[in-house]
């Protein structure tokens, strides 16, 4: 046991099974408790009974706050290396202003593990850092030269919340690759990169990252980094919303956009007609687009698709033990502003892969 007044380990009982300390004499003593791996014991509450037994105890404890500022350093570094709040560059010339490219990016997973013995494929930080941001830029040279586009990142980019990976809300434990700080400051990277492909090819890009059941408020702060960086370039919008559902319009086409993992697929075309009403009167052509499931699924609605899309990360031990077994692949999607999805390009993650 330890002092709770000097910290001293000199503690003892004297003959009432009293706790004494033999260097300050203070009866206040903290007995050495176990802590998660974020959190450091802060105080103990002991009860005792008429004879000096401990009864019950109660350990409070606190988050490590080394450990939060080196995620929040890492994110930092990652958001300010090489380049500061970005100026604003030339536009890129020439573009078919009629066009508009979506690049949807299914979860993502950072920070996730997949070991090959288990799984069959191989999924780490330095994994998704590569085949995403290839990913993106394979894309950005397929797609048309269209003069805006949108980078939606459909939740889960990062692949948990908080410094212990498990999920915020079920405390489900996740296979993951190293530590928080890490994963934080590769999801700045890859943001960052995906953003400069899709500025390399279009004049215009709106840049929304969902909230998903992963990454609720990684989200959150993903959105305040990339506004920031990008406060000074007027070709790039970033909407930082909390909202869990997100809507874009080009011409006569509405897009929405929602992680799927809180209302239910079938709700979402009225979903869409309440909050956007005007929107959804002066358009044609309407879409959901949704991820959570990693696998690809399209129903048509009266009046609007709903879609999932796939995503380029590996299984982990959870998915491949439950037979799950999907492609791994990301879309660029071209929408006309009279007539809708004209278009899309493929690309699968093997093609990427080392």
């Amino acid at each position: 046991m330890r002092c709770a007044g000097c910290g001293s380990e000199g503690v003892i009982k004297n003959g009432a099974g009293r706790h004494k300390c033999k260097e300050c004499g203070s009866t206040r003593v903290q007995e050495h408790f176990p802590a998660p791996a974020d959190h450091t014991v802060k105080g103990v509450s002991t009860l005792y009974d008429s004879d000096g037994n401990v009864k019950a105890q109660w350990v409070k404890t606190n988050t490590d706050h080394a450990q939060q500022r080196e995620a929040l350093e890492e994110m930092a570094l990652a958001a300010i290396s090489k380049l500061p709040k970005l100026k604003r560059r030339p536009a890129i010339g020439k573009t078919l202003h009629r066009l508009a490219v979506g690049y949807p990016v299914g979860d993502a997973h950072v920070g996730m593990l997949s070991w090959p013995k288990e799984t069959g494929e191989t999924w780490d930080i330095a994994t998704a850092e590569a085949v995403q941001c290839a990913a993106v830029n394979a894309l950005t040279e397929a797609a048309p030269k269209a003069e805006s586009a949108v980078l939606v990142t459909l939740g889960d980019l990062l692949h948990y919340d908080q410094q212990l990976p498990v999920t915020t809300r079920s405390k489900n434990v996740l296979d993951a690759d190293s530590r928080y700080a890490k994963m934080a400051g590769a999801g700045v990277k890859i943001l960052r990169q995906c953003i400069e492909s899709a500025l390399a090819r279009h004049d215009r890009l709106r840049v929304v990252v969902v909230q998903g059941n992963h990454d609720e408020i990684g989200s959150l702060w993903l959105s305040m980094v990339m506004a920031h960086l990008y406060e000074n370039d007027d070709r790039v919008t970033v909407d930082d919303s909390p909202a869990p559902f997100r809507y874009f319009r080009h011409g006569k086409t509405l897009v929405g956009c929602h992680h799927g993992h809180q209302c239910k697929p079938d709700r979402l075309p009225g979903v869409m007609a309440a909050d956007m009403a005007m929107d959804w009167g002066q358009t044609l052509h309407r879409y959901w687009w949704l991820g959570h499931v990693h696998h690809q699924s399209v129903k048509e609605h009266p009046g609007c698709f709903v879609e999932s899309f796939n995503t380029l990360a590996a299984k982990d031990a959870y998915a491949t033990a439950g037979g799950w077994r999907a492609a791994r692949n990301m879309k660029a999607i071209v929408l006309h502003d009279e007539w809708g999805e004209v278009a899309r390009h493929t690309v699968d993650a093997r093609m990427f892969q080392g």
